[in-house]
């Protein structure tokens, strides 16, 4: 990291926090050409950008809340985001069961006006409702690539088969699959191959005003202090948003997030297709069972309160209870704590809209700038990950008035590293692939394309023999594969790689995970240098 406060360059843009929105507003305002800094205090994607439910999607529910706008900006995206990155990103069909028992939360718009109209129904969701629901995201958002809505008859298929038996009939529709993680990694080096200088783990301590200028103090996790200048700030700190305003920045805001923890359990796989459920409980909530890193389930999310940031967001006993009971209701099998083989919890910065519950609490976001201290400072409250691409557009908009300047949107149409590729090419690429290296199982190839789409033929370039692939260290994962993320992917610790670069943390016996970390650790050490993007 160069110390930019004693040269002459300053950047048009800093953008503080390394989650999706802030991956994403730097990779945009590179490509537009802004001189453009990114600072991290952890891991990228180490907090909220890597505990989602992992899915692109309109958010059904929230058609309840009378949020068309939202749905309808989230269906359009949906198509968007799937063309950039087929690697990471796929389409999935989700089973609605319904059944006499499903019940509104008694908070929601459409439940209150129900209440009104049809007395009787109170806290019901009829079935008629649910299928205008469906009707309007099929339409809203212009489907093009996903297949619409149907019933299903779930006696007669397999969709049924993992069920109670009560459950006869069902809807299925169309969302997206996204890595969440990864998701914001490759936004992060498309950024830095745009010329953005990349921080990770160098937390922002101090911005002060200084000639029209903002004066940034970093500080690093290996204590080591540096100063840069910017133009402008873009403040996309997550659940830190407000602390970032009001501590590092010692500005003034109104506006404010509402912290929830949302929870989810990953188990043993429950059922033999790769269909997704959606699940609506008897107190309103609703949950999703999807089929998780082929052999696994992952089921949430809660929503709870989580107002201390200094306490690391956590599954609780009870949110666990709560989970399984609700998966209960609806699958055959029994599920216990046995079954649960990793759980894992993360904090939404939810905009703070005055809402009566978390639930209910808006999950689109709001842009407010700041220039009260001279220096523009663009601050990002709430949002989800399927709108991170149009929500940096529209933070570029604001960026291009604060500094006079006229650029363009293109991200729209651009693909992310390792996506050049169409998803009707995406089995032909598996093989090709497994053609190279027959010596890795079926799973390997198909969760290396996964993780790395095409840029797999320039890691393993030239590979054709397993021993040139290095220390294996389980898993069928080896050194040849470590070494690149060490390199081009900010790599630091087994941790990075084995739960934010992949999952396959999953997988890994802890000597396992050990020996991958001290392999690690010592590579980089020996390295002593910072880590670049290969192109």
């Amino acid at each position: 990291m160069t110390n930019a406060a004693e040269s002459s360059e300053i950047y048009d843009l800093f953008v503080i926090g390394g989650g999706i929105n802030g991956a994403g507003v730097a990779r945009d305002a590179a490509g537009r050409g802004y001189r453009v800094a990114l600072a991290e205090m952890n891991d990228f994607a180490s907090a909220t950008s890597s505990a989602s439910t992992k899915l692109f999607h309109g958010g059904l529910r929230y058609l309840e809340f009378f949020e068309f706008g939202l749905v309808r900006k989230a269906l359009i995206e949906r198509e968007v985001l799937l063309r950039a990155m087929p690697h990471i990103s796929w389409p999935m069909r989700f089973v609605l069961p319904v059944h006499g028992e499903m019940r509104f939360d008694t908070d929601t718009p459409t439940s209150r006006l129900l209440a009104r109209v049809m007395p009787w129904k109170r806290g019901q969701r009829p079935l008629w409702l649910i299928s205008l629901g469906l009707f309007l995201y099929d339409h809203l958002g212009g489907r093009q690539i996903l297949p619409a809505t149907r019933s299903l008859h779930l006696r007669t298929g397999p969709e049924g088969a993992p069920l109670q038996e009560k459950y006869t009939r069902a809807f299925e529709y169309s969302d997206c699959w996204v890595e969440d993680s990864r998701l914001t990694l490759l936004n992060v080096r498309d950024a830095a191959a745009k010329g953005a200088d990349v921080f990770p783990r160098t937390r922002v301590s101090s911005a002060r005003q200084e000639g029209g200028h903002w004066v940034l103090t970093l500080e690093t996790t290996e204590g080591r202090t540096r100063h840069c200048r910017a133009r402008m700030i873009v403040n996309a700190g997550g659940p830190w948003v407000e602390n970032i305003v009001k501590s590092v920045a010692r500005s003034n805001t109104k506006e404010a997030v509402r912290l929830v923890r949302g929870s989810h359990i990953v188990t043993k796989r429950l059922y033999a297709h790769d269909k997704c459920y959606f699940l609506q409980g008897t107190d309103g909530r609703i949950m999703f069972a999807i089929p998780y890193e082929e052999d696994f389930t992952l089921i949430g999310t809660t929503d709870c309160p989580h107002p201390d940031l200094a306490a690391k967001p956590t599954c609780t006993d009870a949110e666990i209870d709560y989970i399984l009971d609700f998966a209960n209701t609806y699958f055959a099998g029994e599920l216990s704590r046995d079954d649960v083989v990793w759980t894992y919890s993360g904090v939404r910065p939810l905009y703070d809209d005055g809402a009566s519950s978390a639930t209910a609490a808006t999950r689109d976001y709001v842009l407010t700038l700041d220039r009260s201290a001279g220096a523009p400072m663009l601050s990002v409250f709430g949002g989800k990950i399927t709108t991170y691409r149009k929500l940096a557009e529209e933070a570029l908009t604001q960026v291009d008035e604060a500094l006079q300047q006229a650029t363009l949107p293109w991200t729209a149409h651009a693909r992310l590293p390792g996506g050049d590729f169409d998803l009707s090419e995406r089995d032909a690429l598996v093989g090709k692939l497994g053609a190279q290296m027959p010596f890795l199982d079926a799973f390997t190839i198909r969760r290396l394309f996964r993780q790395y789409g095409t840029e797999c033929f320039t890691i393993f370039a030239g590979v054709e023999r397993i021993e040139q692939l290095g220390r294996a260290f389980g898993s069928q994962v080896f050194a040849r594969e470590i070494d690149w993320a060490i390199e081009a992917e900010w790599v630091r610790t087994a941790e990075d790689f084995l739960w934010r670069r992949s999952k396959l943390g999953l997988r890994f016996s802890p000597d396992e995970a050990a020996g991958l970390d001290s392999y690690i650790r010592a590579r980089v050490k020996r390295s002593d240098a910072a880590p670049s993007v290969l192109a």
